[in-house]
């Protein structure tokens, strides 16, 4: 439960949350989530529920829930990413993001993301400490948590952003296209990320916000060799559109030869020790709770 003093506050003292779960014969999962969600009491949250035209009985589980939520609908669509524009173009908070219906927030973790945009005006998105669940939904693994630069990034020395844990402003969703690429199935995330980057800084929260459960209908744990593809065209891509992206071309060609080579893990403390240090590749700082407030550090 969140402590009672945050609801001496007012809801528009809260930032308007709008968040996105995209659904599809997601029985098994969905109520779990959507509990996760609804269960915080936010008082400013505009959750919505984009459902593809389940079979199974999600629609049966928005249905029980619909007197809390702010829209659904459930019709045919072409895919989980088409799902998200669809929901996001109903919304209209200040801050956006989305939780798919097999994975869950942790608790109190919309208080988080909207404290902290609240502190912070000039940051413009966020992730948390990355998490796991179990197929049973046991919050069975904490990360650590990464300082992120686009520089890294786009050089190959991580490429897994938590989704479940990121959250941005309106503003910068309007800067990068207003949508999510819905032409493919899979890793369209990561090409939002690549668009984030191109506006603004990722700002890590050492909090816990978000967690993908495992479990074996994953699109991703199923795909993760046609995900990578995916993202390395995506990065070449938006190396091809940058004055400065020969010198990371070539970090990229060799990271891809040491990766084969079996020196991944040596690779990437090598890219994130150096890249860094370069004009204007530094990371943003991390924002932590102490003493009662956010700071960065």
């Amino acid at each position: 439960m969140i402590a009672a003093e945050v609801f001496s506050h007012p809801p528009s003292f809260w930032p308007k949350i709008s968040l996105i779960t995209p659904v599809w014969n997601s029985v098994r999962y969905l109520e779990a989530a959507m509990r996760s969600v609804l269960s915080q009491g936010y008082p400013n949250l505009e959750y919505i529920v984009v459902d593809g035209g389940s079979t199974d009985g999600s629609v049966d589980v928005i249905r029980k829930y619909e007197g809390q939520i702010a829209s659904w609908i459930s019709e045919p669509d072409r895919g989980m990413y088409d799902a998200i524009n669809k929901g996001f173009a109903r919304s209209s908070g200040e801050l956006m993001g989305w939780i798919s219906a097999t994975d869950m927030l942790h608790a109190g973790s919309l208080f988080v993301v909207g404290s902290v945009f609240r502190t912070f005006p000039e940051v413009e998105w966020i992730t948390g400490r990355p998490t796991g669940f179990s197929d049973e939904g046991m919050a069975a693994e904490i990360l650590k948590l990464r300082r992120w630069s686009r520089w890294t990034f786009l050089a190959g020395a991580n490429r897994y952003i938590q989704q479940e844990s990121t959250f941005w402003r309106r503003s910068l969703w309007e800067r990068a296209g207003s949508r999510v690429d819905d032409s493919r199935r899979n890793a369209s995330d990561f090409d939002l990320w690549v668009r984030f980057f191109r506006y603004a800084k990722l700002y890590s929260v050492d909090a816990l916000i978000g967690g993908f459960r495992s479990h074996p209908d994953s699109l991703g744990l199923q795909n993760l060799v046609e995900c990578h593809r995916i993202h390395e065209e995506i990065l070449e891509k938006e190396l091809a559109s940058m004055s400065s992206g020969s010198g990371l071309k070539i970090f990229r060609g060799l990271s891809s030869a040491m990766m084969k080579a079996g020196l991944e893990k040596s690779w990437r403390k090598l890219v994130l020790a150096t890249l860094p240090k370069l004009p204007g590749a530094g990371a943003a700082p991390v924002i932590r709770y102490r003493k009662d407030r956010w700071v960065m550090e």
